[in-house]
């Protein structure tokens, strides 16, 4: 028995990938404030920005001569807003 390997490869970003990834993310989600920046150095990733702020990567991965982008988001605890405070039901007022 004789097990087939799945062929993985991430590749990088031309500057056509680029602009069609940003395409569709900016018709996906309605809004031209969306941006795929390519790295500015090699080696690097490209950035996903909004409104000028980085909020993640994008990776071209080639698996079975399929190509797909995948996403990488990273939500930082302190930009998250407060949560509510925790209300204390009034004392003797259970339902019954």
């Amino acid at each position: 028995m004789r097990a087939e390997a799945a062929s993985l490869a991430s590749v990088r970003m031309n500057k056509t990938d680029i602009e069609r990834v940003q395409t569709y993310l900016r018709r996906l989600f309605g809004t031209d404030r969306i941006q795929v920046v390519p790295p500015a150095r090699a080696g690097m990733s490209v950035e996903l920005t909004v409104n000028e702020e980085v909020v993640g990567t994008i990776h071209k991965d080639v698996e079975d001569g399929e190509t797909s982008y995948a996403i990488h988001m990273t939500i930082l605890e302190e930009d998250l807003p407060s949560l509510p405070r925790a209300t204390t039901p009034a004392r003797g007022r259970g339902v019954h």
